[in-house]
Parts: structure tokens; sequence; C-alpha cells
């Protein structure tokens, strides 16, 4: 008789019997035991800048030294990646690259970060994890993307070795998480309220999708909780929108949507509000929330200008929140 195994990752608990993969198609039940598929075994690794994740608040102009394995714990119908999320292990080309390979990796490329990111390193938690213990006292940040469907436990755990976190705040409501993510909405709530608690560094990303929630409403109600929860001093970006995976329906995010999510986000009281995939607009760049200064200015993933003193506003010496050094 085989054994049954629930995994109490992700909010999806999945109960396993012996040889079954659980819904990220990459953690499975072998003999009795929870086993990960794909430790130490990414199927992407790239150098990006740090602004890509996005993390504004962060390092800027630095580099990340970016890796990602097969499979996620969502199923997003706009999924940039999913070529790689979607997918099993066994079905994509893999890098034997150890915990203490990456780390000394990012050393050698001269990486201030580790980024696990593209697909979502709650379901590769273990390399994550370990990554991250091996690269903090080498002078590496651990960052995060991720969509923080996660359980409580392996959440704190986490929590311990990583420095700052994006998380993909897809929607506000529970409707708009089922029908384009197939999770559920409450987790992510309760995961982004613990992340900034443990005093890790939160930024938020909300990807606004023609006639799904884009409507002034839906923004303002998604605001009106970050300020309500979260607080005016989180780094917002709203990106637009490109048709792909299973969108290719839907027409691009207007521009005028984006910069106007931005104005509403402001008039909330959110006092660092960017635009994605505008590259040339205002709104990438980072003003003194005091008075108006320009401190970043940014084009696309490029940073111009950092008129940074010490995390400070050189004209007020206003303290902008973030992890500069």
């Amino acid at each position: 008789m085989s054994t049954v195994v629930e995994c109490t990752l992700c909010p999806r608990r999945c109960k396993l019997i012996d040889g079954q993969r659980g819904d990220c198609r990459v953690r499975i039940n072998l003999e009795g035991k929870l086993q990960t598929l794909v430790f130490g075994n990414p199927c992407s690794v790239h150098i990006d800048p740090i602004e890509k994740k996005p993390f504004y608040h962060v390092l800027p102009g630095t580099r990340s030294f970016s890796i990602a394995t097969a499979g996620c714990n969502l199923h997003c119908k706009y999924c940039q990646n999913w070529q790689i999320s979607q997918m099993p292990p066994e079905e994509l080309e893999n890098y034997d690259l150890v915990p203490a390979s990456v780390v000394e990796k990012a050393l050698a490329t001269n990486c201030r970060t580790i980024a696990y990111t593209y697909s979502d390193p709650v379901v590769f938690f273990e390399y994550t994890l370990e990554t991250s213990k091996i690269a903090r006292p080498r002078g590496i940040l651990n960052i995060l993307r991720t969509g923080a469907y996660i359980e409580e436990e392996p959440l704190r755990e986490l929590l311990e070795h990583v420095d700052a976190i994006n998380v993909d705040f897809k929607g506000i409501t529970e409707e708009f998480y089922q029908g384009m993510s197939g999770g559920h909405l409450e987790p992510v709530l309760k995961a982004m309220k613990l992340i900034q608690k443990q005093g890790v560094w939160l930024e938020l990303t909300n990807l606004i999708i023609p006639t799904w929630n884009d409507k002034d409403g839906d923004i303002k109600l998604l605001c009106r909780w970050i300020m309500d929860h979260l607080g005016p001093n989180v780094p917002l970006h709203f990106s637009r929108f490109w048709p792909q995976h299973q969108l290719k329906n839907l027409p691009p995010t207007p521009e005028e949507t984006i910069i106007r999510a931005r104005q509403i986000a402001l008039q909330t009281g959110i006092r660092h509000t960017y635009v994605g995939n505008l590259p040339e607009d205002d709104g990438n760049h980072t003003y003194c929330p005091e008075d108006g200064t320009l401190l970043i200015r940014r084009v696309g993933y490029d940073v111009l200008e950092n008129n940074l003193s010490d995390g400070r506003c050189p004209k007020c010496n206003a303290k902008i929140p973030g992890l500069w050094i």
C-alpha cells in the first residue's frame, strides 16, 4: 500500500501517492518521501540589470545573477515565461549548478545580488534556501520575484535569509486570482504582510490586463489595500501587458491606462509608484516624495543618473526607503 504524502509548501497542499507529482510538476512522492526534482538544476541562468526584476529601490544600476528552474504553482494565462513555468524539468535543457556554484559565479561576474526569478522560487524552495544561506555571508544579497503563493511556515524560514522580494500582486479580487491564475487571493495578501513585518524589503508589481483588471475601481481598490496594510513607502510597479501565452486575443494595455494607474496610486498616497514596459516615460524615475527632486533617472533598465546621497535626497536630506548600499 503506497504512502500518501501531503506537500505543505503552498496553499494547494497537494496530496500525492507514490510516484505522483504535485500541481507544480517538480515535487514528487518517492517511496513515501517528498522530493524536489530541480535542486541544483536550473533551466535558466542569466545576468540581468536589477531593474529588470523589477527592483527600483535595491542597489540601482547593479547586475543580478538570475536563476530559475522548471515549474510553478500558479498557472497565469498571461505568463511570459510559460515555456519553463508550465513545463516539467525533464522536458527542458537544465544546467548542473549546485548552490555553492551559483554563489561563485555571481562573485566571478561582479553581481551584487542573486535573483530567484522567471518561474517562481516558491517551487524551487530548497534550492533558493540553500543558495541564500551560502550567498549572504559572502556579501551577496538574495532577491526574489514571486507570486508569493506559499504557506506561512516555509515563508518564515525563507525570510531569515532573503533581503528583498518583489511580489507579483496580480489583482485585488478572488475572482481574478481564480480566473487568471488558478489560485486564491488571501494567501498572497497574508504573505505580503508577513514579508514586510519580518523586515524584508518589499516591492510590488501589478500587471494591468485589458478587460481583466484595468478598471479605475480595481486599481483604486488595490492601492487602498496597499495603503491600509503595507503603508505608503512600498514601491509599486504598474506593468503594461503584451499579448502572449493564452491571452493573445487581447490588445496591449494602452499607455494611458498605465499612466492613469500611476496617478491613482500617487493620489492614494503611495509615494513611489512606477510604470513598466514604457521605457521612456517619466514614471520610471525615482523622485523625492518631500520636494519632488529627481533622484534616479532611468530609461528602460538603464540608470542614467543616481543623485542619492547615502540613501537621502541631496536637496532636503529626506531618507528614501530602500537598500542602497
